[in-house]
Protein backbone atom coordinates (compact mmCIF):
# COMPACT_ATOMS: atom_id res chain seq x y z
CA UNK A 1 0.00 0.00 0.00
CA UNK A 2 1.12 3.70 -0.96
CA UNK A 3 0.13 5.35 2.81
CA UNK A 4 1.09 8.48 1.12
CA UNK A 5 -1.32 8.31 -1.78
CA UNK A 6 -3.80 6.65 0.76
CA UNK A 7 -4.22 9.11 3.66
CA UNK A 8 -4.16 11.85 0.42
CA UNK A 9 -7.30 10.14 -1.33
CA UNK A 10 -9.07 10.45 1.84
CA UNK A 11 -8.08 13.93 3.16
CA UNK A 12 -9.13 15.59 -0.21
CA UNK A 13 -12.83 13.54 -0.23
CA UNK A 14 -13.40 15.86 3.04
CA UNK A 15 -12.30 18.99 1.32
CA UNK A 16 -8.53 19.47 3.03
CA UNK A 17 -5.21 19.47 1.37
CA UNK A 18 -2.92 16.90 2.29
CA UNK A 19 0.34 18.78 3.77
CA UNK A 20 2.86 16.09 5.33
CA UNK A 21 2.88 12.58 5.88
CA UNK A 22 5.38 11.73 8.50
CA UNK A 23 5.97 8.22 10.00
CA UNK A 24 7.84 8.44 12.97
CA UNK A 25 9.47 4.85 14.29
CA UNK A 26 10.81 4.82 18.03
CA UNK A 27 10.74 2.01 20.99
CA UNK A 28 7.52 0.78 21.88
CA UNK A 29 4.70 2.45 19.80
CA UNK A 30 5.17 4.22 16.56
CA UNK A 31 3.51 7.83 15.17
CA UNK A 32 2.28 8.12 12.38
CA UNK A 33 1.27 12.47 11.86
CA UNK A 34 -0.66 13.70 9.42
CA UNK A 35 -0.52 17.74 8.73
CA UNK A 36 -4.03 18.76 6.92
CA UNK A 37 -4.81 22.80 6.03
CA UNK A 38 -7.13 24.28 3.52
CA UNK A 39 -7.85 27.74 2.39
CA UNK A 40 -8.82 30.07 5.39
CA UNK A 41 -7.23 27.07 8.15
CA UNK A 42 -8.87 24.20 8.94
CA UNK A 43 -10.89 23.86 12.55
CA UNK A 44 -10.99 21.36 15.23
CA UNK A 45 -14.12 19.71 13.94
CA UNK A 46 -12.69 19.13 10.63
CA UNK A 47 -9.64 17.35 12.06
CA UNK A 48 -11.43 15.20 14.24
CA UNK A 49 -14.02 13.92 11.16
CA UNK A 50 -10.75 13.41 8.75
CA UNK A 51 -8.80 11.91 11.65
CA UNK A 52 -11.57 9.20 12.36
CA UNK A 53 -11.93 8.48 8.27
CA UNK A 54 -7.76 8.14 8.02
CA UNK A 55 -8.09 5.62 10.43
CA UNK A 56 -11.17 3.75 9.10
CA UNK A 57 -9.40 3.54 5.58
CA UNK A 58 -6.24 2.39 6.82
CA UNK A 59 -7.98 -0.61 9.12
CA UNK A 60 -9.90 -1.99 5.84
CA UNK A 61 -6.69 -1.67 3.84
CA UNK A 62 -4.79 -3.68 6.42
CA UNK A 63 -2.00 -1.15 7.15
CA UNK A 64 -0.58 -3.09 10.22
CA UNK A 65 3.08 -1.63 11.11
CA UNK A 66 2.57 -2.86 14.80
CA UNK A 67 1.55 -0.65 17.26
CA UNK A 68 0.93 2.86 16.37
CA UNK A 69 -1.04 6.37 16.76
CA UNK A 70 -2.17 8.32 14.47
CA UNK A 71 -1.94 12.35 14.92
CA UNK A 72 -4.07 14.52 12.61
CA UNK A 73 -3.09 18.78 12.99
CA UNK A 74 -3.10 21.92 10.80
CA UNK A 75 -0.10 23.40 10.17
CA UNK A 76 0.26 25.81 12.89
CA UNK A 77 1.41 29.20 12.76
CA UNK A 78 4.52 28.38 10.96
CA UNK A 79 4.31 26.96 7.85
CA UNK A 80 6.86 24.36 6.08
CA UNK A 81 7.22 25.45 2.45
CA UNK A 82 8.29 22.47 0.45
CA UNK A 83 6.77 23.52 -3.25
CA UNK A 84 6.20 26.14 -5.87
CA UNK A 85 2.44 25.69 -4.88
CA UNK A 86 3.34 26.22 -1.13
CA UNK A 87 5.38 29.50 -1.73
CA UNK A 88 3.07 30.94 -4.49
CA UNK A 89 0.16 31.00 -1.18
CA UNK A 90 2.58 32.82 0.81
CA UNK A 91 3.57 35.46 -1.22
CA UNK A 92 3.80 38.52 0.65
CA UNK A 93 3.85 36.86 4.06
CA UNK A 94 7.49 37.14 5.85
CA UNK A 95 9.54 33.75 5.48
CA UNK A 96 12.64 31.78 6.41
CA UNK A 97 14.97 29.88 3.77
CA UNK A 98 17.74 27.82 4.64
CA UNK A 99 20.20 27.37 1.57
CA UNK A 100 22.52 24.60 0.32
CA UNK A 101 24.87 27.17 -0.99
CA UNK A 102 25.00 31.39 0.05
CA UNK A 103 22.98 33.08 -1.54
CA UNK A 104 24.63 37.00 -0.88
CA UNK A 105 26.86 35.82 1.59
CA UNK A 106 23.96 33.29 3.45
CA UNK A 107 22.53 30.33 3.97
CA UNK A 108 19.64 31.99 5.93
CA UNK A 109 17.43 34.47 4.54
CA UNK A 110 14.83 36.02 6.26
CA UNK A 111 12.14 38.87 5.00
CA UNK A 112 9.10 39.10 2.86
CA UNK A 113 8.72 36.47 0.17
CA UNK A 114 8.30 38.75 -3.09
CA UNK A 115 7.42 36.80 -5.52
CA UNK A 116 7.07 32.41 -6.08
CA UNK A 117 7.77 30.74 -9.53
CA UNK A 118 8.23 27.41 -11.07
CA UNK A 119 12.01 27.48 -10.42
CA UNK A 120 13.14 29.91 -7.83
CA UNK A 121 11.82 32.22 -5.30
CA UNK A 122 12.20 35.86 -4.59
CA UNK A 123 12.46 36.82 -0.61
CA UNK A 124 12.82 41.02 0.00
CA UNK A 125 15.48 41.11 2.81
CA UNK A 126 17.37 43.79 5.17
CA UNK A 127 19.67 43.83 2.29
CA UNK A 128 17.76 43.64 -0.74
CA UNK A 129 15.96 41.22 -2.93
CA UNK A 130 17.08 37.89 -3.04
CA UNK A 131 16.24 35.50 -6.01
CA UNK A 132 16.61 31.45 -4.94
CA UNK A 133 16.49 28.98 -7.19
CA UNK A 134 14.47 25.84 -5.63
CA UNK A 135 17.02 23.51 -5.96
CA UNK A 136 19.03 25.22 -3.45
CA UNK A 137 16.70 25.59 -0.84
CA UNK A 138 17.39 23.05 1.89
CA UNK A 139 14.05 24.12 4.52
CA UNK A 140 11.82 26.83 4.79
CA UNK A 141 8.54 28.05 6.23
CA UNK A 142 6.55 30.99 7.27
CA UNK A 143 7.43 33.37 10.39
CA UNK A 144 4.68 34.19 12.32
CA UNK A 145 5.32 37.30 13.97
CA UNK A 146 3.36 38.28 17.16
CA UNK A 147 0.99 41.00 17.07
CA UNK A 148 1.89 41.97 13.13
CA UNK A 149 -1.92 42.03 12.57
CA UNK A 150 -2.61 44.30 15.18
CA UNK A 151 0.48 46.89 14.08
CA UNK A 152 -0.85 46.69 10.86
CA UNK A 153 -4.11 47.75 11.33
CA UNK A 154 -3.05 50.52 13.72
CA UNK A 155 -5.04 49.02 16.84
CA UNK A 156 -3.37 48.02 19.79
CA UNK A 157 -3.95 44.73 21.71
Amino acid sequence: MDLEATIRSVVAASGLELVEVAFHHGSGRQLLRVTVDRDGGVDLDSIAEVSGRIGRRLDLEGFEPGPYSLEVSSPGLERVLKDPRDFARRVGEKVKVKTAQAVAGSRTLTGTLVSAGDREVRIATDGGERTVAFDNITSAKTVFEWGASARESGRRR
